[in-house]
């Protein structure tokens, strides 16, 4: 990759406030592997669905280009000296999906809720006025061979793109999951061929009639899961046919709980390995220690402990060990 970096001074952020929902304040263009990126800063929020309570903000591909694949980090500066920065990065995930492609120009990544205003606006990220925010840009360069005259590039794999909008259109669904009573509807062979859990479910016990299964007028068997909280169920359904965790937004929203086995990652992570979905186990252990601190390593431990998350364990031993001996 080629990687560049671009400071973001945000002057009067007060006066800022109020602009509108959607309407943002762009950074001055700079270059990164031979393109033309901006920053853009949304102080009333992105979309009207988060109620304006969210700064957004984004990085957006400025020239023209097609299909740049990219990896990006976008950081709120602790302006107190404390250096407790807000880091919102890809590159620690690159290895999990890959980077990011920008079809076209105008092309954006970022984060519709980035920051809390309320937190924002009494935090040391604001000081007379100023927010700055740090971009990193990584532009993916590829290997040409120059050997052969001629080449046909290959787009990357869209296969999860396409098994999700099965999911969203209901298009084939012949199977109902019953999750604390609301209901999600799906694909059994979908379900069967990514978990032996639900494999065994679906087909093992068809013929000792299930208790849990229902018939429904429209022929839909349907099965109960009381040991699932629907929001749970339903980022796990997203893996399941995207095979990606959620966003983080999403993941981040329920990090301020008091315990993390209150956090919808590490309930996650306890559906994963419950329901035989390791590569969805690994990524909520990825996530998770990037979360590790002298205050959580203890009930990060327990949590990997009671859900077989192994990497998640070692990373956490050898933390403990490095900050707290003696």
């Amino acid at each position: 990759t080629v990687n560049g970096s671009h400071r973001f001074v945000i002057q009067g952020y007060s006066l800022a406030k109020g602009m509108g929902v959607g309407k943002h304040i762009a950074s001055e263009t700079f270059t990164v592997g031979g393109y033309q990126w901006a920053i853009y800063f949304y102080p009333d929020g992105k979309n009207p669905e988060d109620n304006s309570a969210y700064v957004s903000v984004f990085i957006a591909l400025a020239s023209e280009g097609t299909d740049v694949r990219a990896l990006f980090e976008l950081t709120l500066q602790d302006q107190s000296g404390k250096g407790k920065h807000k880091v919102h990065s890809h590159f620690d995930r690159s290895l999990e999906s890959g980077p990011y492609t920008l079809k076209y120009r105008g092309s954006m990544w970022g984060y519709k809720r980035f920051f809390r205003r309320t937190a924002l606006e009494t935090s040391d990220f604001l000081k007379d006025d100023c927010l700055r925010i740090n971009c990193t840009v990584g532009v993916v360069v590829s290997t040409i061979d120059y050997s052969r005259p001629h080449s046909i590039q290959v787009p990357d794999s869209d296969l999860g793109y396409h098994f999700g909008s099965l999911l969203d259109s209901n298009e084939g669904v012949d199977v109902i999951l019953n999750v604390s009573g609301e209901r999600f509807h799906a694909h059994k062979l979908v379900l069967a061929a990514r978990s032996t859990v639900f494999r065994s479910k679906l087909f093992d016990d068809e013929s000792e009639g299930d208790k849990n299964e229902v018939n429904e007028s429209e022929d839909l068997k349907e099965i109960v899961l009381d040991d699932l909280e629907p929001k749970v169920f339903k980022a796990m359904l997203h893996f399941i046919y995207r095979d990606t965790l959620v966003d983080d937004y999403e993941l981040d929203a329920s990090s301020s709980m008091g315990s993390i086995f209150d956090t919808l990652a590490a309930k996650l992570l306890a559906a994963a390995d419950k329901y035989d979905l390791g590569r969805l186990r690994l990524l909520c252990e990825s996530y998770l220690c990037k979360g590790i601190s002298v205050a959580s390593v203890a009930s990060t431990l327990a949590l990997a402990d009671s859900h077989h998350a192994m990497e998640l364990k070692a990373v956490c031993l050898k933390f403990a060990a490095e900050n707290l001996s003696g």
